[in-house]
């Protein structure tokens, strides 16, 4: 079979024939029809991740139908539609056994210290895997981890975000918050969407946005114009570009939650503004089986949709890493794999 393969860092994915996966006793290989491109995935490419396990096939972003089963897999049989977590956790910590499993500090992550998605069959342990229930999209699978699960921990599980409060989500336009705005407005939040592209602005306000900013040198103030007093929560989805002015528009008591670093540089961090204001800030990190079995149930009911920004096949890999690295996409980019 075809895999995109990353043979060094910095350097394009070159399309190679690949063994067909074998699965162990506790694994599964699982056939896939689409797969989604992290930005995690083009940073890994471009050297942030230097521990990245080389040669490898990327992509995190696995969904499918179980084509094999080894012997001794439990609750899952050939013919399953199954997604799974972007990593593997080690099931024996604390973290695992109290189902903080995203927190697992053995956890191996598929496409960067095992193969990964960028391949039709790819091999899964069944500790990552959870059911997909019927009424559920492929792409809507697909993102189920590591967009809107991630999201859903983020703003649920770690920000505690109510009904009513008000949100700003930077980065809107963007594979991550587009599915943010959806989201938080399934959570019964007021959305305020920061963007960078004119162009972006109106479909922003069709996915559920109540209010879009441009990015200047004063949209932190445009947004205390628009709520008053400030926001109650920021998902901070970006990094250096926005950190600073995004924590000015919080209302006193705020909480950010980061769950995006696009250039892996440190931030300012206004000290005396963090204590006068009571502010929170917290990092989150990937999503549970849990949270993925919340956001399936909220696809198959409608509630989220996965909003794609094209597939491209697989041997287009390279030009899809490009167009997203220049921020030409609104919302995720696929690869077909058929």
């Amino acid at each position: 079979m075809q895999a995109a393969r990353l043979k060094a860092l910095k350097a394009d994915l070159s399309l190679e024939e690949v063994d067909m996966p074998i699965p162990g006793d506790d694994e599964v290989v699982i056939e896939q029809l689409v797969t989604g491109i992290c930005y995690r995935d083009v940073l890994t490419r471009d050297g942030y991740l230097p521990r990245v396990s080389l040669p490898i096939t990327p992509g995190h972003e696995i969904s499918g139908t179980i084509a094999k089963a080894g012997a001794s897999v439990q609750g899952f049989k050939k013919g399953d539609r199954v997604v799974s977590l972007i990593y593997l956790p080690c099931g024996k910590c604390e973290f695992c056994k109290s189902g903080q499993e995203n927190l697992c500090p053995n956890r191996k992550t598929y496409g960067e210290d095992m193969d990964g998605g960028y391949a039709r069959f790819v091999k899964v342990n069944s500790r990552s895997l959870v059911h997909v229930p019927d009424g559920v999209g492929e792409q809507e699978a697909t993102i189920s981890a590591c967009v809107t699960g991630m999201l859903y921990h983020a703003l649920k599980v770690v920000g505690n975000l109510s009904e009513g409060e008000k949100v700003l989500v930077t980065g809107a336009g963007g594979g991550v918050g587009v599915h943010a705005i959806q989201i938080a407005k399934v959570l019964g939040a007021e959305v305020i969407a920061e963007t960078s592209s004119k162009q972006k602005v109106e479909s922003l306000h069709r996915i559920g946005a109540d209010h879009v900013v441009m990015i200047s040198d004063s949209w932190d103030k445009e947004v205390k114009k628009l709520t008053g007093n400030g926001v109650d929560f920021v998902l901070e989805a970006v990094g250096i570009h926005t950190f600073e002015k995004a924590m000015r528009t919080m209302n006193s008591g705020g909480r950010m939650v980061v769950v995006g670093n696009l250039v892996p540089q440190p931030v300012p961090l206004h000290l005396g503004l963090l204590i006068l204001k009571g502010y929170t800030i917290r990092g989150s990190v990937s999503s549970t089986r849990d949270d993925i079995t919340k956001v399936l149930d909220l696809s198959k009911r409608g509630k989220i949709k996965a909003i794609s920004d094209g597939t491209m096949d697989l041997h287009e890999v390279n030009g899809a890493f490009a167009r997203i690295k220049q921020k030409g996409n609104t919302g995720r980019v696929f690869l077909s794999l058929k």
